[in-house]
């Protein structure tokens, strides 16, 4: 069996992303409250707006930072299974049926397709990446 896995390059993962906006709201807070205790109220609306919005990017960094793509090959079974913003898709194919697109010359994804079922994959791949996992996945489809 051999198994190809692509995943976004992200710099935090959720856990950290979580302790990180922990830190940063109680720091947030701690100085609007101190404005506050000083008689400068206006503080506490701009420090809401803030955090609205950092949390609003969060929640889309955090929906996209466990996304992946993976091709297994097991004998004539082909799984490409794919989990993007919490949705996973499944697809399965016949090794000596399947086929691999030939990309455009600045194309970010290929596909694998065979009769009535076609799935990008590469999204998550680098250029060099790109034409190293294409010469390895060749020789295993028929």
């Amino acid at each position: 069996m051999k198994t190809w896995k692509m995943r976004r390059n992200c710099a935090l993962t959720p856990g950290q992303l979580l302790k990180f906006y922990i830190a940063l709201v109680v720091l947030s807070m701690t100085v609007a409250t101190g404005f506050l205790l000083a008689g400068v109220k206006i503080i506490l609306i701009f420090t809401a707006i803030e955090l609205t919005a950092v949390t609003a990017g969060f929640l889309i960094y955090c929906r996209h930072a466990l996304d992946y793509e993976e091709i297994e090959i097991d004998g004539t079974r082909l799984i490409v299974r794919k989990f993007i913003a919490y949705k996973e898709t499944v697809l399965e194919f016949n090794t000596r049926w399947a086929r691999l697109s030939q990309p455009e010359e600045h194309a970010k994804v290929f596909s694998i397709a065979q009769t009535g079922q076609s799935v990008e994959i590469g999204q998550f791949l680098r250029r060099e990446q790109f034409k190293s996992l294409l010469a390895e996945l060749r020789p295993y489809l028929g």
